[in-house]
């Protein structure tokens, strides 16, 4: 008889200790790298905001607007402070397991202590609102917020929108509601479909059944899970967040993150899954300096630049190195680079890491590249005011799996120069030149580098004045920017030849840097006059490195069609070859590829004549 309480008590026991492990084991666990440039980040940050502090009073704000023809849900207020109040739970607890302490967003409250809500009525029925009504509802609650005394424009704000379709007897779920996020250091928006049964107290329910006419039948846990991942997702692109997705080796042991794994993993753990959704450590070392996190707001609206010197990039094992050093006037507490293969959006962007020392001086370990695909490799530099930089690199990746970087250290090869015309200092740009033969060495590379440099420095300031059809006839072959057109039009910004608007200025398209080429945002149109001299156009079109946009490129010689590209999108480049025989007028035309012009920036890419 004595033994079955002593039994009772060693299985409690067991028992708690497995579900402590469980519930550590939930997370990833910090590498060491990880702590050691947790220590590091923040012996810059804090030292920094504490010398004449700054305090900021900001609060997150939260407002539930419903249409004219709805009355607000029952219960709301106390389902909100729920919602609000778990998810400033998970970012201070992601916080502090990546090293940061138990930082999270602030919540405006009551003096009583409730969570201040502002509640908004719109002004018209929920039938006329709809996904891209954002700008609409946001316009209706800006009354509310400035009547509270606050500048809508430098606050964080969380509009739930009551515009979900709910069956409470057939248990059916759909909505048309705004559901996106946008924000810097000092401000965003986060725009939220609610229904009633949104309530982080129903992650663990696994009855009822919910029809969801886009996410198909799920749990109502399930159903919680996704909507309000979403929602912690949303609230880090408020934060300035971007997306990005756990490394291989965490994605294997089954975590997800939060800003780049769409999944029902987000308070798993509650209803007997094996592990949650989490913060990387990349995210979380941006909020370390986000002024909500750090409550600093000091230097908060100065303007930040950074300098890069002494860039290099190796290849290794799995990767590549990529360093260099780094100076700007306000502090630079981390960097991060995200490289990011071709499609999906960044939602598949992987990570990593590094803390400048106290010259300037980083290094990142670049690895888990995707193979086959060109990528992009953007850098951020993170500022102790909670502000960012960054710069873009593009590269690509052969089905081995080895990066292909010649592009990339051309790119650094020619940096000191692209900042030189920029800054249009000729004594900087001899200093330039000269690095880049002390860099090279003789050779193709240099040559190459050369040609691409000269280009740089002289096509900004001196336009041709030739038009195709009066040059000599013992030209056989030029390149049509060496021209001059006698129509250019491009859908933003001025036309520019060899060269991009400031201050990228290098011609990158599919991972290779050009010499020669039409700058030609849709809808864009070039035209030349051949007066039938020339036989053949040849070359090459694509899209922008770093631009998400989409163009479709047409050449048309006295308006008949001599070519028409597929859609082009990011990272592909194709190849044009047509005959001009007799033609008199050639047109270039590039318009957009069926969804918006918004970055379409289409270039002609050593666009050649020969005759």
């Amino acid at each position: 008889m004595p033994k079955a309480p002593l039994f009772t008590f060693l299985f409690l026991l067991a028992a708690a200790i497995c579900a402590i492990a469980e519930s550590e084991d939930s997370q990833p666990v910090l590498t060491e790298s990880e702590r050691e440039q947790s220590r590091r980040a923040l012996s810059i940050l804090r030292p920094w905001q504490e010398e004449d502090p700054v305090t900021s009073t900001h609060r997150l704000q939260v407002v539930y607007w419903t249409p004219s023809d709805r009355e607000p849900a029952t219960g709301y207020r106390e389902r909100l402070t729920r919602i609000m109040e778990s998810l400033q739970d998970f970012y201070r607890s992601e916080m502090e397991r990546n090293g940061f302490g138990p930082a999270t967003f602030p919540l405006a409250r009551e003096e009583s202590g409730e969570l201040t809500i502002h509640l908004v009525k719109g002004r018209r029925p929920a039938k006329e609102y709809g996904k891209k009504s954002g700008s609409v509802i946001r316009q209706e609650c800006l009354p509310s917020l400035r009547a509270a005394g606050l500048d809508p424009a430098r606050e964080t704000v969380v509009i739930f929108c009551h515009l979900a379709n709910w069956n409470a007897k057939k248990k059916t779920f759909t909505h048309n509601s705004p559901d996106y996020a946008g924000g810097t250091h000092r401000g965003g928006t986060v725009w939220q479909v609610d229904y009633p049964r949104l309530d982080p107290n129903h992650l663990s329910v696994k009855r009822p059944v919910i029809q969801d006419r886009r996410l198909g039948k799920l749990s109502l846990g399930e159903h919680n899970s996704v909507l309000l991942g979403a929602l912690a997702q949303k609230l880090g692109h408020a934060f300035a967040l971007p997306h990005n997705r756990a490394d291989a080796d965490t994605r294997r042991q089954g975590f997800r993150a939060v800003m780049g794994d769409k999944s029902q993993t987000y308070g798993a753990t509650e209803r007997g899954g094996e592990s949650d959704s989490f913060l990387t450590f990349a995210h979380a070392l941006r909020l370390a300096s986000h002024p909500l996190f750090s409550r600093s707001a000091k230097e908060l609206a100065s303007k930040t630049s950074i300098e890069l010197n002494h860039l290099d990039i190796k290849p290794t094992d799995k990767g590549f190195r990529f360093s260099g050093r780094i100076r700007s006037e306000l502090p630079v507490y981390g960097l991060i680079a995200y490289l990011d293969p071709e499609g999906h959006s960044d939602y598949n962007a992987r990570v990593t890491t590094a803390i400048p020392d106290k010259q300037g001086n980083f290094a990142l370990s670049c690895r888990q590249l995707v193979p086959g695909k060109p990528a992009q490799m953007r850098l951020v530099a993170l500022h102790a005011n909670g502000a960012s930089s960054q710069q873009t690199y593009s590269y690509s990746v052969d089905q081995a799996g080895r990066p292909e970087i010649a592009s990339l250290q051309l790119a650094f090869a020619l940096s000191p120069v692209v900042e030189a015309v920029n800054a249009r200092d000729q004594s900087k740009l001899q200093s330039a030149f000269d690095q880049l033969h002390a860099r090279l060495g003789p050779g193709p590379e240099l040559d190459r580098a050369n040609h691409i440099a000269k280009r740089l420095s002289h096509a900004p300031f001196h336009q041709p004045h030739q038009e195709p059809a009066a040059l000599d006839s013992s030209i056989s072959r030029i390149t049509l920017t060496e021209t001059a057109s006698s129509k250019a039009k491009v859908g933003f910004g001025e036309p520019t030849y060899d060269h991009l608007p400031k201050p990228s200025l290098l011609l990158e398209a599919g991972g290779h840097i050009y010499a020669h080429g039409i700058y030609a945002h849709a809808p864009a149109r070039h035209e030349y006059n051949l007066d039938g001299k020339w036989t053949s156009f040849e070359g090459h079109c694509g899209l922008a490195d770093g631009m998400p946009g989409s163009v479709v490129f047409i050449i048309k010689g006295d308006d008949k069609e001599l070519y028409r590209s597929p859609v082009a999108n990011p990272g592909q480049v194709f190849d044009f070859n047509v005959d001009v025989t007799g033609i008199k007028s050639l047109r270039l035309l590039t318009s957009d590829g069926g969804d918006g012009r918004g970055s379409d920036w289409g270039l002609w890419l050593e666009p050649t004549l020969t005759r």
